[in-house]
């Protein structure tokens, strides 16, 4: 089985998630594309070599929607070949894909894969996409969900 290393890590600026928060005016895509430009810069990569670029994103939809990694890399200016995939695991979507990339990789499905999460909750606020426990309350009561921040501070406390 081959090994899997991160070779860089790379983050945007961080800002209040509201509607007039210090990001409110950037497009999510344009917070990834500035990360991929300043990845392939900083690392002289050839984008013809990344098979894949993975990216949690958890609401994605409207300006989070559609396949978010693949339009950003190619907005990015990236090689057209390069694919793109975003999966949600709420707020651990980010290390999800980053563990999908790993295991990609070492199992020799694919040699070299960018990962990473990207959400703006000023433009795309949580919550925003629905779903059952978000919008039903008989299902939110028949599984016992705990919103993710309520249940981090009842850990915490």
């Amino acid at each position: 089985m081959s090994e899997a290393f991160v070779y860089d890590a790379i983050r945007t600026p961080r800002g209040k998630g509201k509607k007039d928060g210090s990001l409110h005016e950037v497009k999510p895509v344009n917070l990834l594309a500035g990360l991929l430009s300043e990845l392939q810069r900083r690392n002289d990569l050839d984008t013809a070599a990344v098979d894949d670029v993975v990216m949690g994103v958890v609401s994605p939809i409207g300006e989070q929607g559609s396949v978010l990694p693949k339009v950003a890399a190619l907005k990015a200016g990236w090689d057209w070949r390069c694919s793109g995939v975003q999966l949600n695991r709420f707020c651990a979507s980010g290390l999800e894909a980053v563990n999908m990339a790993a295991m990609k990789v070492k199992s020799g499905w694919e040699d070299l894969v960018v990962a990473g999460g990207v959400e703006s909750m000023s433009r795309v606020p949580i919550g925003s996409d629905g779903g059952a426990w978000a919008q039903d309350p008989e299902t939110n009561s028949a599984t016992l969900f705990v919103p993710q921040g309520i249940g981090a501070d009842l850990i915490a406390t």
